[in-house]
């Protein structure tokens, strides 16, 4: 399995019920199916691995599936050219004027004639559902594309408890902190080369800083008037990533030397080298979330 390249994570309460095999049947009676000749997109839950036509991978307590979505391109300048064309020889063959509740006829009759002939694009967004852990964690880089997830998920278990991941601490206020004051970085982290600054004025201004030390005088003095929002850090000589204010996590990567440990370590077998890298995803993530909450001050007492 291809490491996680985002994430975005969900605090998961899992029902009573809750288990592999009532995933694996909720999901089957939305399986994806594509696009007919007249719809605009489609949604549904495809196999995590190509050796398998189960729609839940699992491997040790750790749940993963894959949401596909396929969408039809259909360019909004090509279907306004062809309403345009329709409506100009209307009003030139028949004289009259053209107005709007006709021309949105004449457009619903474009988009079907041209749906059948359009492009389709797939995406596909994966999760890992860690129910022991309560912890639904998306590789995805938009909040749009996470809710699409959970939102397909919801209508498939006929309900889902989840909230963002929260914690005590404002994440901008304390990375900034971790730039002003070395010793200020938590146990287990160690911070890259690479920062968003955003003006905290009215202005709202940005500086991008990239391969330059993050602790040097300059960068430090525009902290006087700004605040880190995004800072590269490396945790445990293991994971290196870009972690946001919003608690997201982008560009996720193993660090070089893990990934040569690892590479090592492969099975020869596809499905024995598939499972092991599940459960290492749940294992990291088991470990990397509770360090990240506990460097922003907790999670509030209502929600831990």
């Amino acid at each position: 399995m291809n490491s996680f390249k985002n994430l975005l994570c969900y605090r998961f309460q899992p029902s009573e019920s809750f288990s592999a095999e009532q995933l694996e049947n909720s999901l089957q009676s939305h399986p994806f199916t594509p696009c007919g000749r007249h719809e605009l997109q489609r949604t549904g839950w495809v196999a995590p691995c190509f050796f398998s036509d189960q729609l839940v991978f699992s491997s040790n307590d750790y749940h993963l599936i894959t949401l596909l979505k396929e969408e039809r391109i259909l360019p909004a300048s090509v279907i306004k050219d062809e309403v345009s064309q329709r409506v100009s020889k209307i009003e030139a063959d028949e004289a009259r004027k053209v107005y709007k509740k006709e021309k949105d006829q004449i457009k619903d009759e474009v988009v079907l004639e041209l749906l059948p002939r359009a492009f389709s694009k797939r995406q596909s967004i994966r999760a890992l559902i860690m129910p022991n852990e309560g912890w639904i964690v998306i590789d995805a880089s938009s909040f749009a594309r996470g809710d699409l997830l959970l939102n397909e998920l919801r209508e498939a278990l006929g309900s889902l408890k989840v909230r963002p991941m929260n914690v005590n601490q404002a994440p901008a206020s304390i990375m900034t902190q971790w730039i002003q004051q070395e010793d200020a970085i938590p146990k287990g982290f160690d911070i890259g080369d690479e920062c968003e600054l955003r003006d905290t004025s009215a202005e709202g201004g940005v500086i991008r800083v990239k391969g330059q030390p993050l602790h040097s005088e300059e960068i430090v003095a525009h902290l006087e008037s700004m605040q880190v929002t995004r800072l590269a850090l490396n945790w445990e000589s293991q994971l290196t990533f870009l972690l946001y204010s919003d608690l997201s996590l982008h560009r996720l990567k193993l660090h070089a030397d893990y990934a040569d440990q690892l590479e090592q370590d492969r099975p020869e077998d596809e499905y024995a080298d598939f499972d092991a890298s599940v459960a290492r995803t749940g294992l990291e993530m088991a470990r990397l979330l509770p360090a990240i909450i506990d460097s922003f001050g907790g999670e509030p007492a209502s929600e831990s």
